[in-house]
Formats: C-alpha cells, structure tokens, sequence
C-alpha cells in the first residue's frame, strides 16, 4: 500500500480494532498505585538479588580497593616520573611484585619453618593462661576456647566456598588483582557506564559523588600502606633487638612482624589479635622476654594511634571506632575474613556517600528558599 502500513491477507493491520489492552488502566489513581506497586517490587527484588550475590559483589569491592591503592601509587609516581599513566600503572605493579618477591625470599624458609612451630607454642601459651586462670577459681578450659574460635570462624569460607573449593582463597585473591588492574587502568570507562543508567539530572551528582568517594580510597588507603609497613618493620627490629642485646632471641620474630603488618589492615581487631599473639611467643621465653613484647605492642600500637592514623584521618574520614568495630564484627559473622578486612573501607565509603547526599539536600533547600531542617508553613484551612 502507498501509505506503507503492514498488511495481512490483503487487509490493513492497523484498521483492525482489536478493543482496549487488556492491561490499560482507565483510572488515573490505580495507573498510579499500580505503577508505585511496579517500583516496589522492583525495589525488593533488587534487595533480594544483593543478598543471593552479597559475596560476588564483596569480592568485586574488594577489587576497587585494589584499584584504588593502585592509583594512588600511579599518583604518587605521577609527582615525579612524567610519563603515561598506563606506564607509572606498570611500574607500581612490578615494584609491588619485586617487594613481594625479595620478601619470599629472604624470610621464606625462616617464615615456613617458623609456621609450623607457631601453633604448638601458641597452643602450650594458652594452656598456662589456662592453668593460671583455674588456680585463681576460673572454671574455664582449653576445649571451651577452641569452641569459640570455632564458631567465630565459621563463616571465614563463606567467599571461599562460593568461589570454589580449596583453592577458593587464591581464586578470589587472583579475582581481585585482575579485575583491580583492569579498574585501575581505565576508571573512567566503567564510571562513564554507571552514569550512562543513571537519569541526566543525576549524573553530576554521581560523579562528585564517585570522584570524592576514590580520593577518600586513595588516602585511606595509603594511611593503611603506612601502618602496615611501620608496624611490620618496627616489630621485626624491636624483636631482633632484644636478641642482639640480651643474646636470648624472641621466637617468629619474623612471622610475628608479617602478622602484625597484615592486621595492620583491620583497625581495632588486628592489632589485638597480633598483639596477643606476640605476647604469647614472648612468654613461651620467660617473663622478661613476655614483658619486653608487651612494651614493643604497646609503642607501636601508640604511634600508629596518636601519630599516623590521626594524620591520615584529617585527610580522609574520621570514622567512630565503637562504630567501625561493630561493624567489623558484623561483616566478620556475614563474610568472614574477607568482609573483616573490607569493612573499614566499605563504611568509609557509605559516609562519604551518605555526606555527599546531605550536601545535595542542603543545596536544594536553599534552593527552595527555605532553611534546611524547617519544615513549609502549613496551608490556611478551606474553613
């Protein structure tokens, strides 16, 4: 036909009437019910989907971390060494792995060696305390305390088991740095995507958002770079030291100072778990040798608390401790190590999100001509 319509059998298709959809809704008042009801559910099952894939998007998170310390050592670099950034990205990921190399290297046999005697001296430390604690009317046992590191840990595999078996750990650490790289090496390509399905009156305020949420990465992040390497350097020497000097060294010195840098990581429960483990070692040699580990725990545990976290905090967000550790503990139980180690970060980016949010507010009550936090005057009554 000249009037370009799809016919069938000859006949016109749309001089059919074929009535009212049977999905039309004549009042107004249900389309809009109807339609709230549509983004409800839209709502929960978006919910719903995030807790069945919570580990998957814990391990993609765990990746932007990554990315983010991996950008702010191409920053960093960037100060100095005026090339392209895919080429400081390069640099920054071989001097990572040349470090972890010459780490494996020298303190590998010695750390293996020292691995596999760790738990029997932990073990025997704890049957003291035990022993101790009864002689002063405790009722408590050996097999109690195993029972509650048990079931702390019984979620530890949670990620692990979701990835994929034994080798669940190093699939998930693998998963990390790959998809890290991959983040760090062109972030505006996946910012840009997340924009993209955003409506345009709120792609600004996601960029804002975003470009505050990764500064406050790269610092945080370089504040836990710095702790670590000062307590695992400062331990491993203050542990030599006393060697050196009284001629009886201390156990894993080494082991002790990888552990305690690795806690480092997690404010709050790293540095009591590293701490008591270094105080069990030291006792396992005399109560002058418990006593010098329970000094070195507590100056390193001072300068990192009153020297570099407050300098770091100024930069990045001051979180609540009582807050950050009820929320470690809850990632712990949902997550295990993985969610124990990512929740500081995890909730310093929901307060930025949450101060970007109340920024916006603010500017839109201003915009509106009222006070923030005042509410309109009330309409006069039609009476």
């Amino acid at each position: 036909m000249s009037d370009g319509s799809v016919e069938q059998d000859g006949e016109p298709i749309h001089d059919e009437d074929v009535g009212a959809s049977p999905t039309h809704i004549a009042s107004p008042k249900l389309r809009f019910e109807a339609w709230r009801a549509v983004v409800w559910t839209s709502v929960v099952g978006l919910i719903v989907l995030s807790i069945y894939i919570a580990d998957s998007l814990l391990v993609i998170f765990g990746a932007l971390v990554f990315a983010a310390m991996i950008d702010g050592g191409s920053r960093l670099l960037g100060r100095f060494l005026p090339v392209g950034r895919g080429l400081r990205i390069g640099i920054v990921l071989l001097l990572a792995t040349g470090f972890l190399l010459w780490l494996g290297y020298f303190t590998g046999s010695q750390v293996s060696q020292q691995a596999a005697e760790f738990p029997s001296i932990v073990n025997e430390q704890v049957g003291r305390a035990i022993a101790w604690l009864r002689s002063k009317g405790f009722v408590i046992s050996q097999g109690d305390i195993q029972n509650i590191v048990g079931q702390f840990a019984s979620g530890a595999g949670a990620v692990t088991r979701a990835i994929g078996g034994v080798f669940g750990g190093l699939a998930t650490l693998l998963i990390v740095v790959v998809v890290g790289i991959y983040v760090a090496l062109e972030p505006r390509l996946y910012e840009r995507g997340v924009a993209w399905m955003l409506p345009e009156d709120n792609r600004n305020r996601f960029y804002d958002t975003a470009s505050k949420m990764a500064y406050t990465m790269r610092r945080l992040m370089a504040g836990r770079l710095v702790g670590m390497i000062f307590e695992g350097f400062f331990t491993y020497f203050a542990l030599l030291g006393y060697g050196l000097v009284t001629g009886e060294y201390i156990p894993m010195a080494a082991l002790l100072a990888i552990l305690t840098g690795l806690l480092a990581f997690v404010p709050n429960v790293g540095a009591v778990v590293s701490g008591v483990l270094m105080v069990l070692v030291g006792f396992s040699g005399g109560a002058q040798m418990g006593v010098y580990t329970i000094v070195v725990y507590l100056v390193v545990q001072n300068i990192d608390g009153y020297i570099i976290v407050p300098m770091i905090a100024r930069k990045t967000v001051d979180l609540a401790p009582a807050l950050v550790l009820a929320f470690q503990l809850i990632m712990g139980i949902l997550f295990g190590i993985l969610g124990l180690f990512l929740a500081d970060p995890l909730l310093a980016m929901i307060k930025v999100a949450l101060e970007q949010r109340s920024k916006a507010n603010h500017k839109e009550d201003k915009a509106a001509g009222h006070e923030p936090g005042s509410h309109p005057a009330p309409e006069a009554s039609p009476a």
